[in-house]
């Protein structure tokens, strides 16, 4: 458990809540950071009383739980939490939270056609990056301002939710804006300064798994996000780099009952990334929803061959229409719904 100080608090703010817990029996640290204070309680031998911590003054917060994962830990009679994905649909409850779109933003009519046939397959959330993370600096970089204006454009005619990378701190506010969901995309996964900035505002954030990172240091950097506050993380697992050379990224689904085992965050897979391949995506995609996966995220381009960013493994619209036909069922034994084309699903089907 930790006690969250405001970054103003004084020295006796901070001796004041000190004084609560050893009133309280409660062993205890001090993180005293440029930025933020926090007490860690290490263990308590008499009455310990939250609400008193939580009235002091300057408290911010207490983050109750045990073990490495204060915030996104899982106990014994915790449940997933469902995240908000736009307005209509949920990640991390009965229905998959599916995600389409290409890899990125090329232009309105683009975003309005693509938008126009996911959403009639089932989609729930639309992605696209107007900001584009490159290897090389040559490589287009995305619309920026544009292409979020025209995402929103797209959101508005289908109701589906924005899901778009953020790669700066200065640019979260403008993709706040537009977006119903922030991406922190693989490469991002460490950068702790643009997590806390995420953490600091209020829409839910995608945290996809760094291409080389654990599981203990995924989920720790879904906790430097909701330390700032924002409890509303939905991980992503995209493949990791192996020795194997004849997929993208190897596509390590064990993480996600893993996930579920530990940690009440929900989690989706992008099959797309985590293989390159199209023909592999639809097989990984029904894998990832019988191992249990809250939802997917699948790069969709009407025209793949002619995409200025991904182009070898994203779906046409067909075979993404066709991928949802055949996961219904998949779904259906699950226990979990797709959404309905067009329109945001509220039940289960009948079988």
């Amino acid at each position: 458990m930790i006690v969250v100080m405001n970054g103003q608090s004084t020295r006796e703010q901070v001796d004041h809540v000190v004084d609560l817990l050893d009133g309280m029996g409660a062993s205890h640290y001090l993180i005293d950071g440029p930025d933020r204070k926090i007490v860690e309680v290490l263990g308590v031998n008499g009455c310990f009383k939250a609400e008193v911590l939580e009235g002091a003054p300057m408290v911010e917060r207490v983050v109750k739980g045990s073990g490495p994962f204060l915030a996104a830990g899982r106990g014994p009679d915790d449940q997933t939490a469902e995240i908000p994905l736009g307005a209509r649909a949920t990640v991390g409850g009965r229905e998959l939270g599916v995600i389409a779109g290409p890899c990125c933003v090329e232009s309105r009519d683009q975003m309005l056609e693509i938008a126009a046939a996911v959403s009639a397959a089932g989609a729930t959330g639309l992605r696209g990056g107007a900001f584009k993370p490159r290897t090389s600096p040559y490589s287009f970089q995305g619309h920026a301002q544009p292409g979020l204006e025209w995402l929103a454009e797209a959101r508005d005619r289908t109701g589906l939710a924005i899901v778009t990378e953020v790669m700066r701190c200065e640019h979260v506010g403008l993709v706040a804006e537009y977006a119903d969901v922030l991406q922190i995309g693989s490469r991002n996964m460490h950068n702790y300064p643009l997590l806390t900035a995420v953490g600091q505002q209020s829409k839910p954030v995608l945290l996809k798994r760094g291409w080389s990172s654990t599981l203990d240091e995924f989920l720790m950097a879904a906790e430097y996000i909701m330390l700032e506050g924002n409890p509303n993380v939905i991980l992503c697992e995209r493949g990791i780099r192996t020795h194997e050379t004849y997929v993208r990224n190897t596509l390590a689904l064990a993480v996600v009952p893993e996930i579920k085992h530990v940690s009440t965050l929900p989690i989706i897979v992008d099959p797309s990334h985590g293989t390159g391949r199209p023909h592999l995506v639809s097989p990984m995609s029904k894998a990832s929803v019988a191992c249990g996966a809250d939802g997917l995220l699948i790069e969709v381009h009407q025209d793949p061959k002619r995409a200025w960013t991904d182009s070898s493994q994203q779906l046409d619209l067909k075979q993404f229409a066709s991928l949802m036909s055949e996961l219904d069922p998949i779904a259906r034994c699950c226990e979990r719904a797709l959404g309905t084309p067009g329109v945001i699903a509220t039940s289960i089907p009948n079988s």
